[in-house]
């Protein structure tokens, strides 16, 4: 069934899932913050909208997937933001990978005004996002997951819902915990092959169908050894997902010396000017 859907943010990965939902037919309307960049899904059938508030008007659906939880609480709480344009009945969906207890605020807001609202941050990265394989971790009440489930599945794989708000951003910090430490042992494996003298694409044969195996190994290793260090994520969003990370675990009184060891390593990058650069150009604190 065709629906009428709003998507506010059309960056690497939401641009790819914007084409996905075209592609099955339905109508969208996107807003981001640079008209000209959401100029290709205008010609593939988008149409743009002014503001979040205007994208969320006559809208069944609204899908958020921005850079901060700063940039989260405005395009929902604002003056123009979605909820101002919402009505009753509406499914509100935050792909952005943000806070829990954002999460929390929103779906408590959304019960409020007669809506549903789930957290649904994705992992995958462009290539997840461009195949339509994500996998989407699902936080909210058990009917409105089952209610989005058909949308969900023109671009997601691996769709599972995690539990009540906020579930869904809690796992997806396991996810990106997972990472941080995964990266480093990726990026070591590489620099300690090279200085071996061994050719590394032959060593990625080797390790990547074995134990070692990884989607970092798979698809960002070969990445590292071509010297593409352009964005599938952005290092200075991985720096936010490590920081609430960080911060949730510290009020669990957890302590997690692995990701703090990959935060410092990433903030070493940025201070160095790679923070517009993917996760993969870690590999650059190996190189002579």
């Amino acid at each position: 069934m065709q629906k009428k859907i709003g998507f506010i943010g059309t960056g690497v990965m939401g641009a790819s899932i914007v084409r996905h939902l075209l592609k099955a037919g339905h109508e969208v309307s996107i807003f981001t913050r640079t008209a000209e960049k959401a100029a290709p899904l205008v010609d593939e059938g988008a149409k743009w909208v002014s503001s979040p508030r205007e994208a969320a008007v006559e809208a069944d659906m609204v899908f958020t997937m921005v850079g901060y939880p700063h940039d989260v609480e405005e395009v929902y709480f604002s003056d123009n933001g979605v909820f101002a344009g919402a009505s009753k009945g509406q499914i509100f969906i935050d792909m952005t990978t943000s806070s829990p207890t954002l999460a929390i605020k929103i779906a408590k807001e959304a019960e409020k005004l007669g809506m549903h609202a789930m957290d649904a941050p994705v992992s995958g990265g462009d290539v997840g996002a461009r195949n339509g394989t994500l996998s989407i971790m699902c936080g909210g009440d058990k009917e409105t997951f089952v209610s989005a489930l058909p949308v969900l599945e023109i671009f997601g794989a691996q769709i599972v819902y995690q539990g009540k708000a906020g579930a869904g951003q809690h796992a997806k910090m396991c996810n990106q915990i997972a990472i941080a430490t995964n990266m480093i042992g990726v990026c070591e494996s590489l620099a300690y092959g090279k200085k071996a003298g061994l050719d590394l694409d032959t060593v990625l044969e080797s390790i990547s169908s074995g134990a070692a195996g990884s989607w970092s190994l798979s698809n960002l290793a070969p990445r590292m050894l071509s010297g593409n260090f352009e964005p599938g994520f952005y290092i200075k969003h991985f720096q936010k997902d490590m920081d609430i990370a960080l911060q949730e675990a510290e009020a669990m009184n957890l302590r997690l010396p692995g990701l703090s060891l990959a935060r410092e390593m990433y903030d070493d990058l940025v201070a160095e000017g790679y923070g517009s650069k993917g996760t993969q150009a870690l590999y650059l604190a190996y190189l002579d």
